[in-house]
């Protein structure tokens, strides 16, 4: 059974910093692109960044760009979002996928989903 389970989520003030973590199990991951999406209250999943499965190709939302880093330990089949000068706007639940097409995790979809961690940034 393929698991995605991300953590790390929680209640920060704006300018703060979390580092999300996203443990993937139950296959072999080679050859998947990988990435996080958000969504925030009332509103769709957004495309936050997506990294290729050899880590050497990364892509971000205008939105995060500059302050949000994605990357992957893929010997323990974990992505991690290091996120730096959270603002209130960046408040969502985040989620991170898995897909052999990484266009399509930039479309926020794709084949493995976790649950979700909340990210909370206070004003």
């Amino acid at each position: 059974q393929v698991q995605l389970v991300e953590s790390g989520g929680g209640l920060v003030q704006a300018g703060g910093s979390l580092r999300l973590s996203c443990a993937a199990s139950g296959r072999t991951f080679i050859g998947y692109a990988m990435g996080w999406v958000r969504q925030a209250p009332g509103k769709g999943r957004e495309f936050v960044a997506v990294i290729s499965w050899t880590g050497l190709t990364t892509s971000y939302a205008d939105s995060v760009k500059g302050r949000f880093t994605i990357s992957r330990d893929a010997a323990k089949n974990t992505l991690f979002l290091q996120m730096n000068s959270l603002k209130p706007e960046d408040t969502a639940v985040y989620y991170c996928g898995a897909d052999r097409d990484s266009s399509r995790l930039r479309s926020a979809v794709g084949d493995y989903w976790g649950q979700g961690t909340q990210v909370t940034v206070s004003s």
